[in-house]
Parts: structure tokens; C-alpha cells; sequence
């Protein structure tokens, strides 16, 4: 059982290797007085509104318990366009803020430009990920453990660009490569990767072939992923591993996503039929995930 949960992450990257808001408007543009959006002000306050007039001086705006207010536009800092989706029961839920990833592997929705997070997982595995443009991320990240691991040196890097397209209002399409380097070698994943349904309830599926070293495994690693949120705050997720050597080995995990506006906590755990035998619930997992 010895630095077992380093062994997992190791073995799952050599083998798996592996809208925040909407669009913000101009405040030179057009005002559609139907739609819902969201203001925030130089002094930091948010105003979830419908704009009843602009002008080159104020905007006047209706909430839902205020008629109306009158807002000065040197006041403003942002004025962004929402998403009438993001109303359940005329209460505004934000965006999932980690819609593009589940636990360790990615879905098909991708960073918008400009968009990124940093995510640290059992606070072994530290990466940043950044939309390059609507449709193409990058990501780049670092173990830490070996570092400070007694012995030799031996830490892992890697880096992931990934593509993502809507294909439809509820299918995304994608892929991309995770490529982890050590001091002694390379090895990683290519895959494709498709999702289906919304951020905020979803289903996913991939296939990749991983290799070391240029030589590609002979069968495919699979992953079926899901999230589905259950309140404004929280999500169950779920990520589960098929990974091909003599026979294939299954690993599943099932856990809970707290989230605010920019920030998400995964609590989760990962198993299967051998960890079960020491720890009946499974290796427990931590990610923290901060939006930029």
C-alpha cells in the first residue's frame, strides 16, 4: 500500500494517458430590453437586470424586487448578456465553472478564449489550462510528489492541447493529446473524445490509444464520464476507466463538486475490485479548481 495513491495517478496517466457568463456586450452596443443581464460596477457590486434604456450617461434597469434603478455609466465595469437557460425557478444559477473536465480526464466542451483555471489534484498533480481561441486549449502541468520523495529525482511533466467543437445544442465533438515527459522517458495518450447533453448535465465518452516511447498499445484505453448537477452549488460526478493490458482493467469513481463563480472542489473516490480489497470505499481524491 506504499505511496499507493501515487501509483494510480501514475498508472492512469501511463496507461490512460489520458459559459462562465455568456458574452459580454460593448457598451456602445444595441440593448435587447427582452434579455436578462448581468452588471457588474467599479465598486464590485453585481446587478442581475433586464435594461429598460442607455444612453451616453446612465443605463435604467429593472430587478426582480427593484422597478427601477439608474445607473451611471462611469460607474460600469462589465455588461454581460446571460443565458436565459441559467434561470431555474426565476433564480439565476451561474455557469458551471468546471464544465470542461471531470476528475482527472477532459469532456468535449472546451475554454472559451481567453479563459483559463489552475487545478491541483491531492496536492500532487498542479496544471493551468488556457482557451487559445473558442475551439483549442492548451494545458501544461507538474507533479510534485517525486520532488520531495526521498531517492531519485523522477518528476512527471505534461502537456495537453486539446480541440472541441458544437456539433449540435447538446453534442460536442473533440480530441487532443496528453503527452507526460519524465527524466527518463515520454510517453502519453492521443484520443477523441464526445459529449453529450449540457454543462450542467452530461454524458461523455473517449477513446485513446496510449504509447511509450513511440510503440502505440495495441488495444484502446475507454472512459465513460457524467456529471449532473443537483443544486446551484453542487454536482455528482462520475469517471470510470477501461484500461487495456492482458485483460482490461476497470477502475470507477463517484464523488461531489462544490462550486462557486470561479472556484470548484471535487470530493470523490477511486476504486476498484483489488483497492476495494484494502480500502473498502476507495482511494480518496481532492481537486481544487480555480477560473481565470
Amino acid at each position: 500500500m506504499k505511496n499507493l495513491t501515487l501509483y494510480l495517478f501514475l498508472a492512469i496517466l501511463l496507461c490512460i494517458a489520458s459559459n462562465a457568463f455568456g458574452q459580454k456586450v460593448s457598451f456602445q452596443e444595441p440593448i435587447d430590453t427582452l434579455k436578462m443581464y448581468n452588471i457588474e460596477l467599479t465598486d464590485g457590486t453585481i446587478i442581475i437586470c433586464k435594461i429598460l434604456q442607455k444612453d451616453s450617461v446612465q443605463l435604467v434597469v429593472k430587478t426582480a424586487s427593484i422597478q427601477q434603478i439608474e445607473i451611471p455609466i462611469i460607474k460600469l465595469k462589465s455588461i454581460t448578456e446571460l443565458n436565459i437557460s441559467n434561470f431555474k425557478n426565476g433564480k439565476y444559477w451561474f455557469p458551471n465553472p468546471n464544465s470542461t473536465r471531470y476528475l482527472l480526464g477532459p469532456s468535449a466542451f472546451n475554454l472559451k478564449k481567453g479563459e483559463g483555471y489552475y487545478q491541483n489534484s491531492n496536492l500532487i498533480f498542479n496544471s493551468f489550462n488556457y482557451g487559445i481561441t473558442d475551439n483549442i486549449s492548451i494545458g501544461a502541468g507538474l507533479e510534485l510528489l517525486s520532488l520531495i520523495s526521498a531517492g531519485s529525482v523522477n518528476p512527471i511533466f505534461f502537456i495537453n492541447p486539446k480541440i472541441g467543437y458544437k456539433i449540435t445544442d447538446k453534442f460536442h465533438a473533440g480530441g487532443g493529446v496528453l503527452l507526460g515527459t519524465t527524466l527518463s522517458g515520454g510517453l502519453g495518450i492521443t484520443y477523441a473524445i464526445g459529449t453529450f447533453g449540457t454543462p450542467d448535465h452530461n454524458l461523455t465518452g473517449s477513446i485513446g490509444w496510449g504509447f511509450i516511447g513511440g510503440r502505440f498499445s495495441k488495444n484502446p484505453t475507454v472512459t465513460v464520464s457524467g456529471m449532473t448537477r443537483i443544486s446551484k452549488k453542487a454536482a455528482l460526478v462520475t469517471e470510470n476507466w477501461f484500461i487495456p493490458g492482458s485483460e482490461y482493467s476497470k477502475y470507477y469513481s463517484y464523488g461531489i463538486r462544490f462550486f462557486g463563480e470561479k472556484l470548484a472542489v471535487d470530493l470523490a473516490f477511486i476504486n476498484n475490485s483489488w483497492i476495494s480489497d484494502y480500502i473498502i470505499f476507495g482511494i480518496p481524491y481532492i481537486d481544487v479548481v480555480f477560473q481565470f
